[in-house]
């Protein structure tokens, strides 16, 4: 029994042999069902001495389930196919089965291989007897059914739920011979059950999980099935339903399956069979790598992810407790009565070890069927790390590698943040399956353009089988782009501000890179309320020298308010910086009109004057005295300063004129302009126009439309004929009405 869930663990990165997560639709099919006790069958041989000739595991290789007589190990080709292999443990030459979407494994050493990637989606099943490879396969078709995969019976049947149309399914044993395929329905279930799973088959039972109750409170039920007759024997109840904590499997004595809730996180219910009661057994948490398979009245357990990676038993009536290897990773039940530990008995001893009843009934083990393909120590012997990336540069992409002495391992590499903790954690892959992992961060943290500044960088190896521990590396990287005047995260990727009806400012950030001719928005974040009582919110760039955007608003008293942004998404509290700005109808900032580097602002009042208002780079005073720039402004309702979209000396203006006419001005450079130009009409249906700086990253900045029925970002072209190509974007979908201002 072991159990897997999504997580950040290291080990997590690959699903090993026998996982089961909480998927809501079926086991893993590399993964075939762990919880069972074995079909009356004598145990294979042990190779012929212990330590000479055992069959190995390859290094690049993992476990994906066992019978009597040999384990199945799967691989990655650089093409991410899996390659599935049969080796036999009494040293005969390892048979290939191909490189299946799926498979299962039971009824003695029979493979199921199938058509997906889940045994519970498997339809088509070509059944392959490994006792005797050279046997042709039994293919069974559950298509005209509508039937799925469950669990292998034996070399030509298999367990089979056929769903309903009304959302029920029935559980069926499907048998194909000489005569063609024949199914019985197995007799004793709910009628209203679904989602089933099973054991592998002992003794002509198995043991079968499944979800009933009302559709707003499905619970689990667990039921012993008599194959022979196809009737439910024994039943039980359990607080999950078959797929979310399954591993099933029974004993003579004892019925196991794996639980969980909140407080004690992962657990075995395991039941006496003859007395009914309960026992509960703590692995530990929900994405821990904890195991368990029941061996008679005992359990064998253990936890990799622990501080202890000891391999135990308990005995289920008793309580007694015995430690049967100094780690163990999974344990594996071959359907032969005996169960099969993946560890190391003592440092350096690893391999897979029988684990069988001894003279006294308590779990031993018994010997070693196989090794690893290496025994050498894992060590992480190069790391390529840069020290500086510019995303501008490298597309967005960093680059990373690490050399590892060994394929057979996991790779956990996270990045850090220093200054905001954020962090991007992934599990590089090493195509060539030789101990080179490689990964290309794309340069996102949860879907959002990753903050700027120093990183920490930590990389975490460890063995397919969480033998050993883990091996550390730690470096350092530094993410840097070029400034982009509307940023307020430090991340490059520009970021729109709006307030809505009540009050309440917010920030959208956009994704740095278009994608498909679009622009999407990866966050939106809450700045705060209050923010009604300003009769203007404007984005200035940066005003005093720090690397992050900053805001001025205007309140009704005429009061000119700066907010300080701290490159975190947030802004400092207000502080006043200038009176009597009442007098302006419009106010646009965050260009440089005079080239001097620090951002301007231009102010249109009730007259149609318009002003211009040099950067100073002084917090406490960020403009100098007003010039007059010219008359006639107040043919327009709308002024933007875009930045240098032109290819001008300097920042330039965009205006709308009442009638939707829009005429650009480009910067002189001294804080004037050149003549208007006509670029466009028909720009009335859009209430906000904003200079949005680069929010597609080619180096020039560009404008942000807002408009009841749509918003659109207008990338500049560099010139002033043609000036903007239109791009869609996901900001503001539907919203169209929603904001009273957009900055």
């Amino acid at each position: 029994m072991q159990h897997r869930t999504a997580g950040t663990r290291l080990a997590l990165a690959v699903t090993t042999a026998l996982a089961v997560t909480g998927l809501g639709a079926g086991t893993l099919a590399t993964a075939p069902v762990a919880f069972a006790a074995a079909p009356a069958a004598a145990p294979a041989a042990l190779p012929a001495a212990q330590g000479e000739a055992l069959p190995v595991i390859g290094e690049a290789a993992e476990l994906g389930g066992l019978g009597p007589s040999g384990f199945l190990t799967y691989s990655f080709s650089r093409a991410g196919d899996r390659s599935l292999l049969w080796t036999p443990f009494d040293g005969s030459a390892p048979v290939p089965l191909g490189e299946p979407e799926g498979w299962d494994i039971g009824g003695g050493d029979v493979v199921a291989l199938g058509n997906a990637s889940w045994t519970a989606e498997m339809d088509v099943i070509g059944l392959r007897n490994m006792a005797d490879p050279s046997a042709p396969a039994v293919e069974i078709d559950l298509r005209p059914m509508n039937g799925f995969h469950v669990a292998v019976l034996g070399p030509n049947s298999l367990l089979a739920q056929f769903r309903k149309a009304d959302g029920t399914a029935k559980l069926h044993i499907v048998t194909k011979d000489g005569a063609g395929t024949t199914t019985r329905e197995v007799t004793g279930l709910p009628g209203d059950a679904t989602d089933f799973l099973a054991s592998k088959a002992r003794d002509g039972k198995v043991l079968v999980g499944y979800a009933t109750g009302p559709q707003d409170a499905r619970t689990g039920g667990r039921a012993l099935v008599d194959l022979t007759s196809g009737a439910v024997t024994e039943t039980y109840a359990s607080i999950e339903s078959g797929y979310d904590f399954s591993t099933l499997q029974f004993s003579g004595s004892h019925v196991a399956w794996v639980d969980y809730d909140s407080a004690s996180g992962l657990y075995v219910t395991s039941v006496d069979r003859t007395t009914k009661e309960r026992k509960k057994t703590v692995l530990g948490a929900r994405d821990s790598l904890a195991y368990a398979g029941l061996l008679g009245s005992w359990l064998v357990y253990g936890n990799p992810s622990s501080s202890s990676k000891e391999a135990k038993a308990v005995d289920l009536t008793t309580g007694e407790t015995r430690v049967l290897a100094e780690h163990g990773s999974s344990v594996l039940t071959p359907g032969d009565g005996t169960l099969v530990l993946q560890g190391a008995l003592t440092a350096g001893d690893e391999g897979l070890f029988r684990v069988a009843a001894g003279a006294d009934g308590a779990p031993a083990v018994t010997g070693k069927l196989a090794a690893p393909e290496s025994t050498e120590p894992l060590t992480i012997d190069r790391a390529e790390v840069p020290a500086t990336v510019d995303l501008e540069s490298t597309g967005g992409k960093v680059a990373m590698s690490w050399t590892l002495s060994r394929p057979d391992a996991f790779l956990l590499v996270r990045l850090t943040h220093v200054a905001t903790g954020k962090e991007y954690v992934d599990f590089p892959a090493s195509p060539a399956e030789d101990g080179n992992f490689s990964l290309e961060w794309d340069g996102l943290v949860d879907g959002v353009d990753a903050p700027n500044g120093a990183y920490t960088v930590s990389a975490e190896a460890e063995l397919h089988n969480h033998s050993g521990d883990t091996v550390p590396w730690t470096g350092q990287l530094t993410l840097t782009r070029a400034a982009n005047a509307h940023d307020y995260s430090n991340n490059g990727s520009t970021d729109v501000l709006a307030r809505d009806a009540s009050g309440v400012l917010w920030r959208d950030d956009l994704l740095e890179r278009p994608a498909d001719g679009r622009i999407a928005t990866a966050e939106r974040a809450r700045i705060g309320s209050g923010w009604n009582t300003y009769q203007q919110i404007e984005a200035v760039g940066n005003l005093g020298g720090a690397a992050h955007a900053d805001l001025v608003a205007v309140d009704g008293t005429g009061m000119l308010w700066r907010y300080l942004g701290k490159g975190d998404g947030t802004f400092t509290s207000r502080v006043q910086v200038g009176g009597g700005w009442q007098v302006y109808r419009h106010l646009t900032g965050g260009s440089d009109l005079n080239g001097d580097g620090r951002s301007d602002l231009l102010a249109s009042d009730t007259s149609g004057t318009l002003w211009f208002y040099k950067g100073t780079g002084d917090l406490s005073r960020p403009y100098d005295t007003r010039v007059k720039v010219g008359g006639g402004w107040q043919v327009y309702n709308q002024l933007t300063a875009v930045g240098n979209i032109a290819g001008s000396a300097a920042g330039d203006l965009v205006a709308r004129d009442t009638d939707g006419v829009l005429w650009l001005y480009q910067g002189n450079g001294a804080g004037g302009f050149a003549g208007r130009v006509q670029i466009g009409g028909g720009w009335q249906v859009f209430s906000q126009l904003v200079g949005g700086g680069d929010a597609d990253n080619d180096g020039r900045p560009d404008l942000v439309a807002y408009g009841a029925n749509a918003t659109y970002v207008y990338r500049s072209n560099g010139t002033a004929s043609g000036t903007f190509t239109r791009l869609g974007t996901d900001l503001y979908a539907g919203e169209g009405t929603a904001f009273t201002s957009v900055s």
